[in-house]
């Protein structure tokens, strides 16, 4: 296990806005992320916890944070009272922006280096479109949590317009066509390769897989980033998929029941 202490800024006294106001200061600094990254995740991190204990969640258990990088999100459940393990599969990702989480280890979110049920809560931020069998990922979430854990799972649909990453939005032509046009225009390949790093990834897709679990219970499910009034747009037919930009889903694992 990795353990280094991680730098620890002083935070605002001021309350986590909400609603409308809460979106626009996510645009904002989303904008400025790529020059200036710590603010966004810092406060996304924030946003985190706050929508967990909107629905009752209590932080101050064991937090595995699947594909957590620098441990942005770590840190905001830690100062809750939170016990947290990020699991990152590139160890490279866990020294981001001058930081490194308290505890990590370096594992894949397919296959978690855990033991069944060690969860109270698992989160997992835009990474099951990263991975090539995100049904593998979502059952390893589930076997992780305890009964009556609570889960965390936002990804990026490839309708948003975001889908393609940084080949957007061109992946709309196609994931590879998309590559193939951001070597020619910047002699590199994209970090977020499709078929590589990068899947094709829908809504329908993930709800199906949610809906066949007897024990898993979905408290809460619509655009991540938009105000919570707006989570009705998650379920129109393949436009919401456009206008949802990034699906959260916050879920419970309850004890299964026998098929009478």
């Amino acid at each position: 296990m990795i353990h280094v202490p991680t730098r620890v800024r002083t935070r605002p006294s001021s309350p986590h806005p909400t609603g409308i106001r809460r979106s626009s200061e996510l645009l904002r600094l989303y904008r400025r992320e790529p020059l200036d990254p710590a603010p966004f995740y810092e406060f996304l991190a924030v946003d985190t916890m706050a929508q967990l204990e909107g629905q009752g969640v209590d932080p101050r258990g064991i937090v595995v944070d699947i594909g957590g990088g620098p441990g942005y999100t770590a840190e905001a459940a830690r100062t809750r009272g939170g016990r947290t393990i990020v699991i990152e599969y590139d160890e490279g990702e866990l020294h981001l922006h001058g930081r490194c989480p308290v505890d990590a280890l370096v594992g894949d979110g397919q296959a978690l280096p855990l033991r069944t049920g060690v969860a109270d809560i698992v989160h997992s931020s835009n990474v099951l479109e990263h991975v090539p069998n995100p049904e593998s990922m979502l059952g390893e979430m589930q076997r992780v949590l305890r009964i009556d854990g609570v889960g965390y799972l936002s990804y990026t649909p490839w309708f948003s317009p975001w889908g393609g990453h940084e080949t957007s939005p061109w992946h709309y032509f196609g994931g590879r066509w998309a590559a193939a046009r951001y070597e020619r225009r910047t002699g590199t390949r994209p970090k977020n390769e499709f078929g590589v790093s990068l899947f094709e990834l829908h809504m329908a897709k993930v709800r199906a897989w949610f809906e066949a679990q007897a024990d898993l219970r979905i408290l809460w499910e619509g655009p991540r980033y938009w105000p919570p009034a707006w989570r009705s747009l998650a379920h129109l037919p393949l436009l919401g998929e456009v206008i949802s930009w990034n699906h959260l889903i916050v879920f419970q694992k309850k004890e299964s029941r026998p098929s009478p």
